[in-house]
């Protein structure tokens, strides 16, 4: 069975048979705030599969749009809450970007506001991941379009046949619209608000508008009335219309209109959804093709779906320092876009899913694996497939443990490890999983996984047994008289040690960590006593 990107890949390469014809995918990110860590999973499938598409033979883009015309209409709890509130209901590209306290600050220009501070910060990670105009991705900007009069003609459609998109709705969704409703706001000509404005008739050319005071509870708006064109950025679709309308009037580099492929999460996808709604006006009333879907599930962080505007989750910025891009990705392409993915940064989540990607790696690397389709996990996780190289990969786990142990040389235990010489591949992995080892032990990993050697014997060991101390004694005099046993040899003695002794399991072990950690558990105790000096923990026992 192929793996997922390689099987979408072939059903978009089958429903564009034109091999001539560039195929355009399109996914975008409203710039409201802090970006998550969960819109990442659209970035991904988009761009590993735009990746796929060029690695078959067929030319494809993705173009990642930052909405920067949306109001803002709800605040983000990092923000000012008094300083901010004046400007809700404003386009996202209008408000000024905050400054480190969260209070406004600056000039508004087109290169410097809210929605280029926190879309230029998402759109520094997604390159980082390896997605950029060399790698088949390019970034716009929705005010960009909108100015350039890319919708200008798609808009008039929509909004002169208001009675047709208000039946899609209630068709689709079952939502119903008023009876003078109108797919368009304006951005008031007085107060530069979107939010809180009513289009009351469209003839054609101008539109004729209310900026209503009580219209949402999250903005105010100023009273004005006006007539105005809604074009070059004047107006402004809500937002199922102008999902279509995007789908329909997006300005493809062969002087063609359109998009070929975009994916969706699963609440856009639900029975009378968005996509159900935009899919309609697409097809019936601006008479364009639907694009190929991809709907995915929820990227949860803990069990509970991300919220920028709540602060809920950890940002992608956040995460994407945490581990290396190929993992990040390995996280994203592992999974099918139908399966949902729960993460939990805290605890082991970080080393099993290390564990899993050199599992995957290992599959790639050999040939004559029975399952190919996770070592294609592997093949697009990584930022260049074309200098993949087979290197050697230390368990983080154990790399995690190395880094707290002051007299050790992470790259001479890696290369006791793999048994041979280090090449300089290697050496630039160890190097690096010894950097996000000590970052995880920082701020993710549970207590069990942290240690320090105690330089003095613990007052905790004031607890230890006669048959724990005796036990104790028995292991330094196995070290004694056995310089030279390795890890898991020497685990095993002390398993035939304990069995010896009168302690139930739990109890022989604690004692060794109590001696040496000041605490009741640690790492496998074979491993750990021989990464420490020998006549160190010798003596120490020795002392109890």
């Amino acid at each position: 069975m192929a793996f997922w990107v390689d099987d979408i890949a072939d059903q978009i390469i089958a429903a564009n048979p034109d091999k001539d014809r560039e195929i355009i995918l399109r996914d975008e990110k409203t710039a409201s705030g802090k970006v998550h860590i969960g819109s990442l999973r659209g970035v991904i499938i988009h761009g590993v599969l735009a990746e796929a598409l060029n690695q078959k033979g067929r030319k494809a883009t993705f173009y990642y749009e930052i909405n920067d015309v949306d109001p803002m209409d709800g605040l983000p709890v990092y923000l000012d809450e008094e300083a901010y509130t004046p400007y809700m209901g404003m386009p996202l590209k209008d408000i000024p970007a905050p400054d480190e306290n969260g209070r406004p600050t600056g000039e508004v220009t087109p290169e410097n506001n809210f929605a280029r501070h926190y879309g230029n910060e998402f759109i520094e990670v997604i390159e980082k991941l390896g997605f950029n105009e060399q790698n088949h991705t390019k970034f716009i900007w929705a005010s960009d379009l909108y100015a350039a009069g890319n919708y200008d003609e798609w808009i008039k459609k929509a909004c002169e046949n208001p009675g047709r998109v208000r039946e899609i709705y209630r068709k689709a969704s079952g939502s119903v619209k008023r009876e003078n409703w109108n797919p368009l706001q304006i951005v008031c000509e007085k107060c530069g608000k979107v939010g809180p404005t009513t289009v009351f008739d469209f003839d054609g050319e101008l539109a004729t508008y209310v900026c209503e005071k009580d219209k949402v509870t999250w903005a105010a708006g100023c009273g004005h009335e006006g007539k105005v064109a809604p074009f070059g950025g004047r107006g402004k679709i809500p937002w199922k219309v102008e999902w279509a309308i995007k789908w329909a009037g997006f300005p493809r580099p062969d002087n063609e209109i359109g998009v070929d492929v975009e994916g969706s999460g699963k609440d856009h996808n639900a029975a009378g959804g968005s996509h159900d709604v935009s899919s309609g006006i697409c097809k019936e009333i601006l008479k364009a093709p639907v694009p190929f879907n991809i709907p995915y599930e929820f990227f949860l962080f803990g069990g509970a779906k991300m919220s920028a505007s709540k602060g809920l989750g950890a940002t992608a910025k956040e995460v994407s320092e945490t581990m290396p891009p190929e993992l990040l990705r390995f996280l994203m392409v592992r999974s099918k876009p139908n399966k949902p993915i729960d993460f939990e940064i805290s605890g082991d989540t970080i080393p099993r899913l290390y564990d899993n990607h050199d599992e995957c790696a290992r599959i790639y690397f050999d040939k004559k694996s029975e399952t190919p389709d996770l070592g294609r996990a592997f093949h697009y996780a990584q930022l260049d497939p074309e200098k993949i190289t087979e290197k050697y990969f230390p368990r983080f786990s154990k790399m995690a443990f190395m880094v707290q142990i002051p007299h050790l040389d992470p790259l001479e235990e890696v290369a006791k490890m793999k048994e041979a010489p280090l090449t300089n591949d290697d050496k630039t992995e160890a190097r690096e999983r010894a950097e996000f080892a000590k970052m995880w032990l920082n701020n993710f990993a549970g207590e069990r996984a942290k240690f320090e050697i105690q330089q003095q014997v613990p007052e905790l060991a004031s607890t230890l047994t006669t048959d724990q101390k005796v036990f104790l004694k028995s292991i330094a005099d196995l070290l004694q008289a056995n310089p030279d046993l390795g890890g898991e040899e020497l685990h095993g003695q002390i398993h035939e040690l304990k069995n010896k002794s009168k302690l139930e399991p739990r109890d022989a072990f604690s004692a060794i960590y109590i001696a040496l950690l000041g605490k009741e558990s640690g790492p496998q105790a074979g491993w750990f006593l021989e990464a420490l000096e020998r006549d160190f923990v010798i003596k120490r026992f020795g002392e109890l």
